[in-house]
């Protein structure tokens, strides 16, 4: 499943990744890890969001952030996440913690984050999930999944209409509007409208909140 990003990362080209993490022997884990792998590499390490910014304003230009949420007194990862998702080209944020409250979950996606995963997924979860938030798909950790989908049947499922599935999915894919208008033979502004609608319907303020929300309640599946 997909929400897609603005990163413009070649077919087939290295994925750079970003790691930002207030804890150097976490750092040098993931530094171990993506090094491990063939087809990605650490683009830098952050202590904290105030860093990865001052990283991305100096030209580092990742395609993958791997973002923990509570980093000391530094700029938190939500925060950074919400600043970091708002340029332009943005790469995409997979959040990484050991938090999984509801509040943090929601809260991160609503951000903007691709993903998120626990610190305890085995490393070959976590090079998973890196490889597809670089293709734009939203990634969910089992455990997320299910808070998510608790939360969603508390609230009873929430009802989109057939269109409004049907532009869910393909933002799900990653499709912008003016791809999904073209898709469906509709007007930008119409698919706008109808995004208005999904987001008011599954509560949520973003693309990926709206692709998380809709896989959470079994409205569309992962592609």
């Amino acid at each position: 499943m997909s929400a897609g990003h603005g990163g413009g990362r070649p077919a087939g080209g290295v994925i750079r990744v970003l790691l930002v993490d207030d804890h150097p022997v976490v750092r040098r884990g993931l530094r171990a890890m993506v090094d491990e792998l063939p087809d990605v590499e650490a683009a830098d390490e952050a202590t904290d969001g105030a860093e990865a910014l001052r990283l991305l304003d100096a030209g580092v230009r990742p395609d993958v952030v791997l973002m923990d949420l509570q980093m000391g007194d530094g700029m938190h990862g939500v925060e950074a996440t919400r600043r970091i998702t708002a340029r332009p080209g943005a790469p995409a944020v997979l959040i990484l913690t050991t938090y999984s409250t509801d509040a943090d979950i929601l809260a991160a996606v609503e951000a903007g984050a691709t993903g998120y995963l626990l610190k305890d997924a085995p490393p070959e979860e976590v090079a998973a999930a890196v490889h597809a938030a670089a293709r734009g798909e939203t990634v969910l950790a089992p455990p997320v999944a299910a808070r998510l989908l608790g939360r969603v049947r508390s609230g009873g499922r929430p009802a989109l209409s057939p269109r409004e599935t049907e532009i869910l999915a393909l933002v799900a894919e990653g499709l912008a509007n003016r791809q999904i208008s073209r898709r469906l033979f509709i007007s930008e502004a119409t698919v706008k409208t109808h995004l208005v609608h999904i987001y008011g319907k599954l509560g949520v303020d973003s693309r990926t909140a709206a692709v998380a929300a809709g896989l959470a309640a079994g409205l569309i599946r992962a592609v």
